[in-house]
């Protein structure tokens, strides 16, 4: 007789098939309840919206504060959905920081369509260093302002109580007052609040210690300024402005001209001629002692740090060579011959 080696058929008990059968249930039906309630939170907050919010994402906001400040802005229904849909696209790391212009009617897919290709709502309007007060009105126009809008902008009298103009002669333009920088615009920026913001930059780089620094040299902040626009065009390395910078103090100190081709080049554009050391006018330090009457350009912090803190040095000429070097000297001489030697192309202009 053979026995079969088979193992006895086991019989699960009905009240754990049930129980698992209803645990499988109860999965399913949650999962499609959250599945529902994701698609419904990636729809806009308001299709019939068309409202524009503008919300800035500032530079290394996490995915979760992105989400967080899109749903405090009411832009998006659920953070939650927001970071999963970023998750399940895998563009968590392309999310570009900005100003937007976002609209309720946009779907999370739609926003975050625009928040990876960096679709911003802004555009920088950027000053240029050592520019003249009538390049930074053309670079204004450039960037679509009306012209009576800049040229309201460009009123001091438009900015009575700005802190940055406290020194300036009641008579001067804001010649030299425009710090160079890159500034935000925004969808109905106007061209005051662009001013605004560069004369706020500048009155943070007129800090107490450059105050007092300009005074400790017989300066007037304004005469600070005057004479930073002038080493802001002349040379270009820190080093060489804060040399250039005492041979100016020196030679104001000593009722020399100040010898700067470039006042003498202001003078004659500002009258409408052509660049020329020649050209006789109040701002050519060639032919007349002390300060040009006003600022030539605008300034950067190197320039006023260089007036405010000159070098410890006694030269009393100074010239940039071809190459670009600035060569210092101590007598006329000494400038004469390094002047033969080194400027050729640029002193025949």
């Amino acid at each position: 007789m053979r026995y079969s080696a088979r193992p006895p058929k086991r019989h699960w008990p009905k009240r754990l098939i049930v129980a698992a059968s209803l645990c499988l249930l109860a999965v399913i039906v949650a999962t499609g309840i959250v599945r529902h309630i994701y698609f419904q939170d990636l729809k806009p907050v308001n299709s019939a919206s068309q409202e524009v919010k503008l919300i800035t994402i500032p530079s290394g906001s996490s995915a979760d504060a992105i989400g967080k400040q899109l749903q405090s802005a009411r832009l998006i229904r659920s953070a939650w959905a927001f970071k999963l849909y970023i998750s399940s696209k895998n563009v968590r790391d392309q999310l570009e920081a900005g100003t937007y212009a976002f609209e309720q009617s946009q779907s999370v897919a739609e926003i975050v369509a625009q928040l990876t290709h960096g679709k911003v709502a802004t555009d920088l309007v950027t000053i240029l260093p050592a520019q003249r007060l009538n390049q930074i009105r053309a670079t204004l126009l450039n960037y679509g302002f009306k012209s009576a809008d800049v040229d309201a902008a460009l009123n001091p009298a438009s900015y009575p109580n700005n802190p940055a103009l406290v020194d300036k002669p009641s008579s001067a333009s804001l010649e030299g007052y425009l710090y160079p920088d890159s500034y935000q615009k925004i969808v109905g920026t106007r061209p005051q609040e662009i001013i605004s913001e560069a004369l706020k930059a500048l009155h943070t780089k007129l800090t107490p210690d450059i105050r007092a620094a300009f005074a400790h040299e017989g300066l007037s902040t304004y005469q600070g300024i005057t004479l930073a626009s002038i080493v802001e065009q002349e040379v270009s390395t820190q080093t060489d402005r804060a040399q250039a910078a005492q041979v100016f103090l020196t030679r104001l100190s000593r009722g020399m001209p100040l010898g700067s081709d470039v006042t003498a080049y202001y003078g004659a554009i500002l009258a409408g001629q052509r660049p020329s050391v020649t050209y006789d006018s109040p701002y050519n330090t060639l032919l007349h002692t002390g300060l040009p009457p006003t600022p030539i350009s605008n300034v950067n912090a190197s320039s006023l740090q260089a007036v405010a803190h000159p070098a410890a040095t006694d030269y009393l000429y100074f010239v940039t060579g071809d190459d670009g070097v600035t060569h210092f000297s101590h007598t006329l001489e000494e400038h004469q011959a390094a002047t033969a030697q080194y400027c050729h192309k640029l002193c025949e202009q």
